[in-house]
């Protein structure tokens, strides 16, 4: 059993319950395999409907990337919402767009019905943009209203530089609607919600197998089994070996995090606002000011499983160079957390067979997502409600293993080419503008 990566969400945590491992055998109607949001989601879902739930973690509560993310709370998934459209047409684009929006309030709604203070919810996002492309960004505003009911606020460039005091961004979006949230702490009180209602977690518990057994399935750990009709796996990109098809449809990407020390004074010279922030590029950097006044900033997207050697002076040169006024800053903690992608692009929520649940492959949205996925199948299992099945369309697909990593990482390294030459681009025509001003 892993304990918590050494991160500012580990060293903040609000307290630190140890749970014991299964040692007997339990019988449960449900199993869900992961203590991580998806999996925390599901079983509190269930427990709300009044289905008893077993919960088996390999290590611990919110150890995995819903431990170490940026705490992010936004609607939408990996995959555009242009690109969705042209998968599943508008009306069902719609619906599933609608189901993301739902998981946001679903977060804040768990936060304010378990009395999640140290969640440290704070509100709103902007998206930026490093080349000045003011009309597309007012058609996407617009295109966001109009196809899918969401109200976005556009920030010219001089709003946005009032806030983000760098020459590096143009425009932004603005997502009201949107969190921010101590994602850790999150974990720890979902899982507090989850006992509360009833369900039993075991921790550094990994379940080694899975068996039919009768109308059900025993889910075997080392020292003790699980008996239950319903199994839903929710270990995402640190998976167990327990379905061989979702294992296979699941790609780990890797991205990193830095938080600085406390430095308020210094940060007021180069962010004010209290939104968390994302450039727009494919493969961007996200950062936030948190409560304590430090910086969190996250990026480097790889499919390098191993943590680079000096983190911490890599991920302060992306921000200096942003930020040039923030070179006296100090990191304080360094480190890399996996997420899980589908080829695809979507989450893959829904059936493996009779009984046999998953809900994985988040794409780097990950609080809104786990949160609607424990909703749908929580629903399908309790309520026989059947909106899961809007994901059939992205299901389980293989992810081409090691060749597939190795063609992702190629695209990464292509989409920074391509980020660059067009932010070059975009300086070379606004220093030619403004020679001729």
């Amino acid at each position: 059993m892993s304990e918590h990566v050494n991160s500012y969400y580990a060293a903040t945590m609000s307290g630190k319950v140890t749970r014991a491992p299964l040692a007997a055998r339990e019988t449960a109607e449900v199993c869900v395999v992961g203590a991580g949001f998806a999996g925390l989601s599901t079983a509190l879902e269930l427990a709300r409907r009044g289905v008893s739930v077993v919960v088996l973690e390999a290590n611990r509560v919110g150890w995995g990337a819903s431990g170490r993310n940026g705490g992010f709370v936004t609607a939408g998934f990996a995959l555009g919402l242009e690109a969705l459209s042209a998968e599943v047409g508008l009306d069902s684009a719609r619906e599933l767009y609608r189901l993301s929006r739902d998981g946001v309030n679903l977060v804040s709604g768990n936060i304010e019905a378990l009395m999640l203070d140290t969640a440290e919810q704070r509100s709103g996002f902007v998206a930026v943009m490093r080349t000045d492309t003011e009309q597309a960004v007012r058609e996407q505003r617009d295109a966001l209203e109009r196809d899918f009911g969401h109200v976005t606020e556009l920030w010219p460039t001089e709003q946005v530089r009032t806030h983000l005091k760098t020459q590096t961004y143009f425009q932004g979006l603005y997502d009201a609607e949107a969190l921010h949230i101590h994602p850790l702490n999150y974990a720890i009180g979902l899982a507090a919600g989850c006992e509360a209602a009833g369900v039993s977690i075991f921790e550094g518990c990994p379940a080694i197998g899975i068996e039919p057994d009768g109308a059900g399935y025993r889910v075997m750990a080392l020292d003790g089994s699980v008996t239950a009709r319903h199994v839903v796996l929710t270990h995402s990109a640190y998976g167990q070996g327990l379905s061989r098809t979702l294992d296979a449809a699941v790609l780990p990407v890797a991205t990193y995090v830095v938080t600085t020390k406390p430095d308020p004074g210094l940060l007021a010279g180069a962010i004010t606002t209290e939104a968390a922030i994302a450039d727009t590029r494919r493969a961007g950097d996200y950062y936030r000011v948190l409560p304590d006044g430090r910086l969190m900033w996250g990026g480097r997207i790889t499919t390098q499983r191993s943590e680079p050697a000096r983190l911490a002076a890599m991920l302060k040169r992306d921000i200096v160079a942003i930020y040039p006024q923030l070179a006296p800053i100090e990191i304080d903690h360094a480190w890399s957390g996996l997420m899980a992608y589908a080829v695809h692009k979507m989450p893959i929520i829904g059936s493996l067979g009779e009984g046999l649940w998953m809900a994985s492959a988040f794409g780097g949205h990950g609080l809104n997502t786990t949160a609607m996925a424990g909703h749908l199948i929580a629903g399908a299992i309790a309520e026989g409600d059947d909106r899961y099945r809007l994901f059939e369309r992205f299901g389980p697909t293989w992810a081409g293993g090691v060749a597939g990593r190795a063609a992702t990482q190629i695209a990464y390294w292509s989409y920074q080419a391509r980020d660059w030459l067009e932010e070059r681009r975009a300086r070379s025509s606004s220093q030619s503008a403004g020679a001729r001003a």
